[in-house]
């Protein structure tokens, strides 16, 4: 009976308790032939997954598509085909969190522009790529996250791997950095 009671609890924490994969720069195929496995075993257990450009190939949301629905933006390195298929900016909504996703936000120039696109669009949590380097932020309750690259991190020989995880409650936002 205990056994069902604990089975029980963590199917509802399981519910009240949304887990986002976060990924960006795939460059698929031009740097990197295919996602790395490890990003798949991070990735085993997620709700949704949001990538945020830089994906060259659409076959790399047909790859994320089989762990979970995927939410995609395209960058700069991504060409007519997928421009034509994806947005600029995009958004989720989980409980009443409102996640956006874009490229590029002018992360080079600061957080101006960021704390702009997050403000006029109601975001809780701009999940952003470009600069292939993992960054966590909190700004006046707003997350700003960049999942870094799994294939192609900046400056090489120096940064690794990674990609980011978003559990998110009612309450709370929970934001991690994963080396793959």
């Amino acid at each position: 009976m205990l056994s069902q009671e604990v089975s029980l609890q963590q199917t509802r924490e399981k519910a009240l308790t949304k887990t986002v994969g976060l990924i960006s720069d795939t460059h698929i195929p031009a740097r990197a032939r295919e996602i790395p496995t490890k990003v798949f075993q991070v990735f085993e257990k997620v709700d949704y997954i949001v990538h945020a450009g830089d994906l060259v190939d659409l076959s790399v949301i047909d790859k994320l598509e089989q762990l979970a629905p995927v939410l995609a933006v395209y960058g700069n390195m991504d060409g007519p085909e997928i421009r034509g298929k994806l947005p600029k900016t995009n958004s989720v909504k989980l409980f009443d969190w409102k996640i956006g996703v874009m490229h590029d936000p002018g992360t080079l120039f600061g957080m101006g522009k960021m704390r702009e696109i997050a403000k006029q669009n109601g975001f809780d949590v701009l999940v952003y790529g470009h600069t292939h380097h993992p960054n966590i932020k909190w700004e006046s309750n707003v997350l700003f996250i960049n999942p870094g690259s799994p294939t192609n991190p900046l400056p090489p020989f120096i940064a690794k791997p990674t990609v980011a995880l978003l559990r998110v409650t009612k309450e709370k936002i929970f934001p991690e950095i994963v080396q793959v």
